[in-house]
């Protein structure tokens, strides 16, 4: 097989820092690639402004890096990188940077650029929400191996193996029977003393060790009598002081078999993922 040298690939870059020219103006910015390639002056000019149209940042082109928030940084950087029309853009944490909400925002932005431009984004991230978010496939890797690919919906309610159970959101891990399964906190219901679960449904007691409040939902803390520490999830439906009343207090966790999923008793690697 011939290789292409890497000035050749129709690939491009987002790097996590933007890697911007600061002494040029964004229409330079993005606009550079094209110069390089040779591409003559009135196309260059017609193709940032499309650039910028798209990446909503029309009209900002005489401005210099350091006169942009980082979101709209950002926007530049991908602006540069997709003008060219690579085949594969590569996005190298382009969030990272970002505070929570803006951070939100672009994905959001990215999303529909990606669907407008119909380029492939290989997107890397150590984010296990964003890459849920972001994709229509992930790859779950450890030791530059592949622990696991797919749609987000497998890897979070199929994970492959323990490894992926634990990376991608909570995991509760069980071993019953010499079955290791996993449950995730949204599918367990607790049960107070006048509560009775439906039919079916695996029953275990325990104790409610700690409540924590997240906003939109409660997180709860929970010692089975077996041993294991269990963690569940509740939206806060109710007024958040009502969750407080079970700090301490004895309940049933209750799951119905289909929210249990078994894993591959193939041990994953002792390793911290590369990339999602």
């Amino acid at each position: 097989m011939t290789s292409v040298p890497p000035h050749r690939r129709e690939t491009n870059t987002v790097f996590q820092d933007y890697a911007l020219f600061p002494h040029m103006t964004v229409g330079d910015n993005i606009a550079y690639g094209l110069r390089v390639k040779g591409v003559p002056a009135a196309e260059r000019r017609e193709r940032v402004d499309r650039a910028l149209r798209m990446v909503r940042l029309a009209g900002l082109d005489k401005r210099k890096p350091n006169q942009l928030s980082g979101g709209q940084r950002q926007r530049v950087a991908l602006a540069r990188a997709v003008i060219n029309e690579p085949e594969v853009l590569l996005l190298d944490e382009p969030l990272g940077a970002l505070d929570l909400k803006l951070r939100q925002g672009m994905q959001l932005e990215l999303k529909r650029i990606q669907k407008q431009v119909g380029i492939t984004f290989v997107y890397v991230t150590h984010d296990q929400e964003e890459a849920l978010t972001m994709s229509d496939r992930v790859a779950v890797m450890a030791n530059g191996r592949i622990e696991q690919i797919g749609p987000p919906v497998d890897l979070y309610e199929r994970p492959a193996n323990e490894f992926v159970a634990g990376f991608i959101g909570i995991s509760n891990l069980l071993t019953r029977d010499g079955v290791k399964f996993v449950v995730r906190p949204e599918k367990l219901h607790m049960l107070l003393d006048e509560d009775a679960p439906e039919r079916g449904m695996t029953v275990e007691p325990g104790v409610v060790e700690q409540v924590i409040y997240v906003g939109q939902a409660t997180r709860y803390n929970i010692r089975l009598d077996r041993g294991e520490q269990l963690v569940a999830v509740r939206q806060n439906k109710e007024a958040a002081g009502e969750a407080l009343r079970y700090e301490g207090r004895r309940i049933r966790l209750a799951w119905a078999p289909e929210h249990t999923y078994v894993l591959d008793q193939q041990q994953a690697p002792d390793a911290k993922p590369a990339a999602v």
